[in-house]
């Protein structure tokens, strides 16, 4: 019985995701697993070898065709031809090759996910209460909100909360911490503390002996540099302590 052998510059894949980019006016691309490249590019996923079906530069992956090795030295020059950190930059830079329905699929994902972090991280600001996540997927729409595949959700969950005001009343939840000074420290903090304006609101303050317990509500936003204000201004002797991660009034039912 006949044998038909595969040219050796040949290399057949199947059922794969395909990353593609151009250089030098010829294309270059890589085969991955399924569902694996957006988990590299948000930092999920580390291993490479659970991502890169082959550590091979393709000219054409659907084909089986490896990209030539003069090619990949000339457009390549600072990685020397290096097939593994090609693809390493390959899988950074290029654009992920999708169907149309695969594409719509993944829009459809990861906007139902932008409106999910925003519900969970967000409320509205009269009535502390959090808006249930179809809400929010309608104030996108109506704030033509487009998905953006190359950014992770929570980042962009975080540009479109102040596009969404144009809609409905909506801010970031409000964190509650405890923060314990020496009451030398408490005058200059407080002062401090009344610069970062809404960003910060103090519920209540207490001299505990030799110690000024406040109570404050902070954007999250605003959490590392008041961390390092108490430090600062404390010499070390202050303390921040995490009460709760979001001010929700949970009296009542979601937002309806």
């Amino acid at each position: 019985m006949s044998r038909i052998n595969t040219p050796t510059n040949q290399k057949l894949l199947t059922n794969v995701a395909v990353v593609r980019i151009k250089k030098c006016g010829k294309r270059f691309e890589i085969a991955c697993y399924k569902n694996k490249v957006i988990s590299w590019r948000e930092g999920i996923e580390k291993d490479l070898d659970e991502v890169l079906q082959s550590h091979t530069v393709f000219g054409n992956v659907s084909k089986g065709e490896v990209a030539k090795k003069a090619d990949l030295l000339k457009c390549f020059e600072e990685l020397k031809g290096d097939h593994t950190e090609i693809c390493k930059l390959i899988l950074t830079k290029g654009d992920l090759q999708v169907s149309d329905k695969e594409r719509q699929a993944q829009q459809e994902a990861m906007f139902k996910d932008i409106a999910t972090v925003i519900s969970d991280k967000c409320v509205n600001p009269e009535s502390k209460r959090p808006y249930p996540v179809s809400i929010i997927e309608k104030a996108m729409k109506e704030c033509h909100i487009a998905v953006k595949p190359n950014k992770n959700s929570k980042q962009q969950a975080l540009e479109t909360i102040g596009k969404l005001q144009a809609s409905i009343p909506i801010e970031r939840a409000m964190m509650r911490m405890k923060v314990v000074t020496p009451v030398r420290a408490s005058n200059k903090i407080r002062k401090c503390l009344s610069k970062l304006g809404q960003g910060v609101k103090v519920e209540s303050e207490e001299k505990v002996e030799e110690e000024m317990v406040m109570i404050l509500l902070v954007d999250p936003g605003q959490y590392r540099g008041i961390d390092q204000l108490v430090k600062d201004e404390t010499q070390g002797a202050g303390s921040m302590e995490l009460l709760n991660l979001k001010e929700v009034r949970d009296d009542e039912e979601k937002l309806e």
